[in-house]
């Protein structure tokens, strides 16, 4: 099940975000029933998250909280069930760097919703090796997702 709640203040595309995060976990092999929360925050309660949970001041776009610590399965194995956990993102950091990476804000989030599942899955970016296999996946899934909904707009 794939929970999205927006307590940001800000308008944002519930419904897009969960199409987008079940697409992304059927494209990891995770299992259709793993539980992932999507959280939407205002930036005072993600600065307060940042600080307590990473030890940085200021608010930033995403968080993830790994529970269960599932992993995207080999080809030959079944796809995994649990917890995946819970991905917080904050639309007004968000919609201020989106300009930065070239990205409108609703593209943005699609981007950093699909970071935070990663960082879920046990992906990081602290090496060179880890970053370019994360922000890889990160691309690609996002790509395929572009093209599905331009196939879901035409058809």
């Amino acid at each position: 099940m794939i929970d999205v709640n927006n307590e940001s203040g800000v308008e944002a595309d519930q419904l897009g975000l969960v199409a987008l995060a079940r697409f992304a976990l059927d494209k990891l092999r995770i299992h259709p029933l793993a539980d992932l929360s999507v959280l939407l925050v205002d930036e005072t309660t993600m600065a307060d998250y940042h600080e307590r949970f990473m030890d940085l001041p200021g608010p930033t776009d995403v968080l993830s909280f790994p529970m269960d610590e599932l992993r995207a399965p080999d080809d030959d194995d079944e796809p995994p069930l649990g917890l995946l956990g819970d991905i917080v993102l904050c639309p007004q950091v968000t919609a201020r760097q989106a300009a930065e990476n070239g990205r409108e804000p609703d593209a943005e989030a699609e981007y950093l919703l699909i970071h935070g599942l990663l960082h879920l899955l046990g992906h990081d970016h602290a090496e060179p090796e880890e970053k370019a296999i994360m922000f890889g996946l990160n691309d690609k899934i996002i790509a395929a997702w572009d093209i599905a909904r331009a196939e879901r707009t035409v058809g």
